[in-house]
């Protein structure tokens, strides 16, 4: 009898051990259920970004302080979400570094740096940004690992104890206009990775490795290849038949590229990818003849053993526009028609929220949630959007329409509360002049989209000053009712460089802004309840912990991405950009306080005069659209995240034809154009460049009374002369 207790006492403390090691082994199942940690982008495989911690709440959250900050050696743009395992966050930074700290103090220990070549930068859509990194450790024998890719397309497996390289390899094509910014998933021992480059001319697809080795497993198109050969996989050859001419495949590749979302259903064994927008943007360019050219902007579920093609939905046939279906797809079980449906939601660049059966793909609802003047609205019977007249920019000969390329809603993410039922969505509201092109030619390192970028840059120039371009543009915080497809509540924000959101079981939805402040809003009514004001850009995703019985909540903060690259706000226009890790918990640790002034805003007037006629100033005000606003920002004016150009010194004038035609700043990220570019070119970039240093001066600030008062007493009609169907767009809109 003795016996057969301790046999039944070493069952039970084996069993014991064995619940403990599965609960501290990073798998499908803790990922699935995360508890107190952060184990996946999203927090687990919903990707729901909501957390069931509720030791902060609204009750209580005046009461939050920042406990510690980390700085970074970066200063670009901050888009990552941290994981946190065992006491300890794993976070990436731009250009491919990552960290491990310690998770209640902040204390690093390690840090690896990728070194990825600086001049990698012109192969890039919108900075060295990079959006997390994603772990695995499959059982208790094997160790943890961290992986991440690189913005040089490398995918690499760190040892989370050390943070040394178990292996790397290399997931795009060498010396090619690919990049990778997005966070990978693991499913089940497979790494899977997408990447980016739809603006420069590539071709999308998505690549499994094995976790242990990182061999191959399987890869997917998104789009035809060539089409005079074999297609990859049966999907293709349906696809190809959606394609008009070989253009595509002439021009770089066609687009479709993985370059965000990535989200798994477990129970169904399905992997669902958004695609991106085609190359070039420009449809009767790319596929003339028409067609709705598969799988561009798509959701695409596919078996992730095998990468096999299952279902797709196509969220923008024909895409146009820059409107990918990139941005973050969340699974969910709401009520739709009385009944309980499985479903995936996401609401893309094209200001549709859309609702689907994520066992079919049946399409279930599609409502506008932001401005769009594309289309009227989604047909139902047939799932396609009823484009308007406003939307065939070709034929009209331009056109000026919303959303922009930066899209009503991009890779900032959104959150969905099963406790109220409503999505939480950072919503960007900004117009764009399409204008197309007669020819494009595929070229490396630079953008090939069949649009005229400098005559649609810049939604200041079109307009008649600042005061036009806070009635045309905005941002807000949208909670949004999916089950009935309408705004559930809203907070308005002046500009548009909205953050990514938290929402938790303490009735808060937490959001960052561009102009540095992080709050947090009551999540049943939007009602304001805490402020922390930070130093720069705070526009990735949040998240939250618990350790020891504390909950804390942490977001990086760094300027970047499209908006803030080439728009951004105007209040953190001269800030230095600086890279932290924020975390806050409940307490007074005596570090909120006033901000230092770190401003850039020092104007250097120009110690020589300006020489150059109005026709050189012009045309370089259109080699600069053309080759340089992507990075130092629309009509020159930066975001304090690479040089502001107004603000060069002497000896960088003297120096001007050596960076930009010799590449003397290449070891910086600033390639030279001399294989694209001549002298003269460049002394027209740089008359340009000079003109508007001189400008600096003139440009007041005005208060928003004035702007408001300025824009009703000659906006609204310069606006108007200067573009006709503007307003008749603007009466069209909806949502």
């Amino acid at each position: 009898m003795a016996s057969r207790l301790i046999q039944i006492a070493t069952a039970l403390l084996l069993s014991a051990c064995f619940v403990q090691a599965q609960a501290t082994v990073v798998n499908e199942q803790s990922i699935s259920n995360p508890d107190n940690e952060w184990l996946s982008y999203g927090r687990n495989y919903k990707e729901q970004r909501f957390s069931p911690l509720d030791s902060v709440n609204r009750d209580n959250v005046d009461g939050l302080d920042l406990a510690w900050s980390f700085k970074f050696s970066t200063a670009r743009g901050m888009e990552a979400t941290p994981l946190v395992h065992k006491g300890v966050i794993y976070i990436s930074t731009g250009w491919s570094h990552v960290h491990a700290l310690d998770a209640r103090t902040g204390e690093q220990l390690w840090h690896f740096d990728a070194k990825v070549p600086r001049d990698h930068l012109i192969k890039t859509c919108c900075g060295a940004v990079n959006r997390g990194v994603a772990m695995w450790q499959g059982d208790a024998e094997t160790g943890l690992q961290i992986f991440f890719g690189t913005l040089d397309g490398r995918l690499v497996a760190l040892d989370a104890k050390t943070g040394e390289a178990n292996w790397v390899v290399q997931t795009t094509p060498d010396n090619s206009n690919y990049s990778v910014t997005g966070a990978p998933r693991v499913v089940d021992g497979k790494i899977i990775i997408g990447n980016g480059g739809g603006e420069l001319g590539v071709r999308g697809y998505i690549t499994a490795y094995d976790t242990t080795t990182g061999g191959e497993l399987w890869r997917f198109y998104t789009v035809p290849g060539d089409p005079s050969k074999p297609q990859e996989h049966p999907a293709l050859d349906a696809a190809v038949k959606t394609w008009g001419g070989d253009e595509w495949h002439r021009l770089g590749g066609g687009g479709g590229t993985v370059w965000d979302s990535l989200v798994y259903d477990p129970e169904l064994d399905l992997l669902y990818i958004g695609t991106g927008n085609g190359s070039p943007w420009n449809r009767e360019l790319r596929s003339p003849g028409g067609g709705d050219n598969l799988y561009l902007s798509s959701i695409v579920a596919l078996r992730p053993d095998t990468g096999a093609y299952v279902w797709h939905y196509q969220v923008t046939p024909k895409d146009n526009w820059d409107y990918t279906a990139t941005q973050q797809l969340t699974l969910a079980e709401i009520e739709v028609d009385g009944e309980e449906r499985k479903v995936i939601m996401q609401a893309p660049k094209n200001g549709f929220f859309y609702v689907l059966d994520r066992v079919t793909g049946e399409l279930l609802s599609a409502e506008k949630f932001a401005r769009a003047t594309w289309a009227s609205h989604i047909d139902m019977e047939t799932g396609r959007p009823v484009e308007t007249e406003y939307a065939d920019y070709q034929a009209n000969g331009g056109s000026y329409i919303w959303p922009s390329p930066y899209g009503a809603h991009n890779w900032q993410p959104m959150s969905f509360s099963p406790k109220t039922g409503l999505m939480y969505i950072p919503v960007q509201n900004i117009p764009h002049y399409f204008s197309a092109q007669k020819s494009v030619e595929y070229k490396v390192n630079r953008w090939n989209t069949g649009v005229d970028l400098n005559e649609s840059r810049d939604p200041l120039s079109w307009v008649a000053g600042q005061a036009s371009a806070d009635a045309l543009i905005s941002g807000e915080l949208l909670a949004w009712d999916p089950v009935n497809q309408k705004p559930a509540w809203k907070v308005p924000h002046a500009s548009p460089a909205n953050g990514g959101i938290l929402s938790t079981a303490g009735d808060l939805v937490f959001q960052g802004m561009g102009n540095g402040t992080f709050a947090a809003y009551d999540a049943d009514n939007g009602d304001a309840l805490w402020q922390y004001q930070s130093d720069s850009a705070v526009l990735a995703g949040p998240m939250t912990y618990e350790l020891d019985g504390e909950q804390y909540v942490a977001v990086a903060q760094g300027s970047g991405g499209t908006v803030m690259l080439t728009i951004g706000d105007n209040l953190m226009r001269k800030k230095v950009n600086q890279n932290k890790l924020l975390v806050f918990k409940l307490g007074d640790f005596g570090l909120t306080r006033a901000l230092a002034d770190e401003s850039l805003a020092t104007i250097l007037p120009l110690s020589e005069e300006l020489n150059a006629t109005p026709e050189q100033i012009k045309k370089g005000e259109e080699l600069y659209g053309h080759n340089c606003g992507t990075c130092h920002g629309i009509s020159a004016k930066s975001n304090y995240i690479v040089p502001d150009l107004r603000y060069m010194s002497d000896q960088t004038h003297l120096d001007f034809v050596g960076i930009v035609l010799g590449g003397s700043r290449s070891h910086k990220g600033m390639v030279g154009f001399y294989e694209t570019h001549t002298v003269e070119d460049v002394e027209n970039i740089h008359s340009y460049l000079k003109h508007q240093q001189q400008r600096l001066p003139e440009m007041v600030e005005m208060t928003f009374a004035q702007k408001i008062e300025y824009w009703v007493t000659y906006g609204l009609a310069k606006v108007g002369e200067q573009f006709p169907g503007l307003l008749n767009a603007t009466r069209d809109m909806s949502y």
